[in-house]
């Protein structure tokens, strides 16, 4: 193979090392920062919400759709909706989704169960990193243009493996291997060379996400959408540590 794909057993032991480290992504207090606030707390927080009615229309009504599935989920109640036999049949017939959720790959987010959410209701995009490319632009595009999804949420997450790899890449000049590399490279323009440490990666984690969140706003055809008011496409971030969302906003 060529420089850019050795082979596993190629691979020199910083390396690996780097890997092993950057990638497994272990959550620790140090790595959130304390910026933005978590989905606004209310008199119900942590009691059983209605989940069912009518699907969201507007960007404010999909957003607080997820707010409530993300205390439930934060609160231990969540309620796992729509997921009866019924459903089951509806949604095999056509699908109304109300939110699409571009996230990680990470195995600690799914999106269905970090808002509670059930069948048919969101369209989750998934990427290391939540990094774009012409796949992921077209399946946003796709939710919102063909079946008029009125919110697009991106979501990055505490401890990243993703980032952290790029992070790291970056500071010591080390090459990732294949494919790893281009993710590297997608992250770079958000690293936050005014932090160091962990902090230097709870930064980037929420800086991608926001650059990633304004990318995706200012393609021309969800851009037109947002004019509108008939589309939003919001940032977030994913504690470990406590299974809220918060919401980050633009800075």
């Amino acid at each position: 193979m060529s420089s850019n794909t050795q082979t596993s057993s190629a691979t020199s032991p910083s390396r690996r090392v780097l890997l092993r480290t950057a990638l497994a992504g272990t959550a620790t207090a140090g790595s959130v920062l304390g910026l933005g606030s978590a989905f606004p707390a209310s008199a119900s927080e942590g009691s059983a919400e209605p989940v069912d009615g009518p699907r969201p229309r507007t960007p404010d009504e999909a957003l607080r759709r997820l707010e409530g599935g993300n205390r439930r989920w934060a609160a231990r109640r969540q309620q796992h909706p729509r997921e009866s036999r019924s459903v089951r049949v509806q949604v095999a017939r056509e699908q109304h989704p109300f939110a699409i959720v571009l996230g990680c790959i990470d195995s600690r987010v799914p999106p269905e169960l970090v808002f509670d959410q059930g069948l048919g209701d969101l369209l989750t995009v998934r990427a290391a990193g939540e990094v774009l490319d012409e796949a992921v632009l077209g399946s946003v595009a796709y939710g919102v243009l063909e079946l008029d999804v009125p919110l697009v949420l991106v979501l990055g997450h505490q401890s990243c493996g993703a980032v952290g790899a790029a992070v790291h890449a970056d500071e010591t000049g080390a090459r990732l291997p294949a494919h790893i590399q281009y993710l590297a490279d997608q992250i770079r323009p958000s690293i936050d060379h005014g932090q160091y440490g962990e902090a230097r990666i709870a930064a980037t984690i929420d800086a991608h996400a926001r650059r990633t969140r304004d990318l995706l706003a200012a393609e021309p055809d969800l851009a037109r959408r947002i004019a509108t008011g008939r589309l939003a496409v919001a940032a977030g971030r994913y504690d470990l540590a406590d299974q809220k969302v918060r919401m980050l906003r633009t800075g």
